[in-house]
């Protein structure tokens, strides 16, 4: 089996990232620093006003123009009851001054705010993690009805349950179909220590705070890209460098011995 080589160009306006072997480019991912947007990061936020008429409120998440809450978009535990139940009026829910920790689910457009929810999702390369929830759910596209059973057993035993310090929800991704259970435990491992993160940031912080954002590209180079093939990991960004090596030391530590900051074509 061929080794391969990552290198990872970084600019403040776009990174790109190319995967080698054999001397020859077989992927190159480019990710432009402006058309990120806000989807998918996480603020501690305030309510400055709730609308009882629109079912909704605008919230303080640190941005030029507040950001809109919906109703349908709050959790439901502890605000109303479970799946089926009338829903709470907004007014009973929230108030205003309160902090709300939340997430974007559509960035702004023109004159509206992006668009919130208190129901968070964490995407990682195999699971999407619902730490408010305890169910596990399968992808649809997914193989047999028989084989996402035998998923459904093989998570349910790794995720444990919340009087053993585990639980949570958890979606399996569609790459997660022939993922061994080492490698799903290791996904588990990192979306638990970015929720305990999270949760930490948000005991701490001022309102309007940005408590996680998702991933950048060279983040996700370690997280979904690195396998046992990989040889190196090559920035020419001394910065990028150590907050790449700080990352994978948290969430990645596998992959951190493969980095390498070089300048032109030589690593130093």
């Amino acid at each position: 089996m061929a080794s391969q080589d990552i290198l990872i160009n970084w600019a403040p306006q776009e990174t790109r990232v190319a995967i080698i072997e054999n001397g020859a480019v077989q992927e190159l991912h480019i990710e432009r620093t402006l058309e990120r947007g806000l989807v998918g990061n996480v603020y501690l936020g305030k309510v400055v006003r709730v609308l009882p008429g629109m079912q909704s409120a605008f919230i303080d998440i640190g941005m030029e123009r507040t950001a809109f809450l919906h109703v349908a978009d709050l959790h439901p535990h502890g605000n109303g009851g479970g799946r089926g139940d009338a829903v709470a009026p907004i007014e009973r829910q929230v108030f205003e001054g309160q902090t709300l920790t939340v997430q974007v689910i559509k960035d702004a457009i023109g004159t509206k705010g992006a668009r919130l929810s208190t129901q968070i999702s964490i995407a990682g390369r195999l699971l999407v993690f619902l730490p408010q929830d305890d169910h596990i759910g399968i992808s649809q596209k997914i193989g047999s009805h028989e084989l996402r059973e035998q998923l459904r057993q093989r998570m349910a035993a790794l995720v444990g349950t919340r009087e053993e310090g585990g639980g949570g929800g958890f979606i399996l991704r569609t790459n997660a179909e022939e993922a061994s259970d080492a490698e799903l435990a290791d996904d588990i491992a990192y979306l638990r220590k970015t929720w305990a993160h999270i949760r930490a940031q948000a005991l701490k912080a001022p309102p309007a705070t940005l408590l996680h954002e998702d991933l950048n590209l060279a983040q996700r180079v370690l997280r979904d890209l690195v396998n046992e093939r990989t040889a190196t990991i090559r920035i020419d960004s001394r910065m990028q460098f150590d907050a790449l090596r700080e990352f994978g030391q948290l969430y990645t530590p596998s992959a951190v011995n493969r980095l390498q900051h070089y300048k032109g074509e030589r690593p130093i």
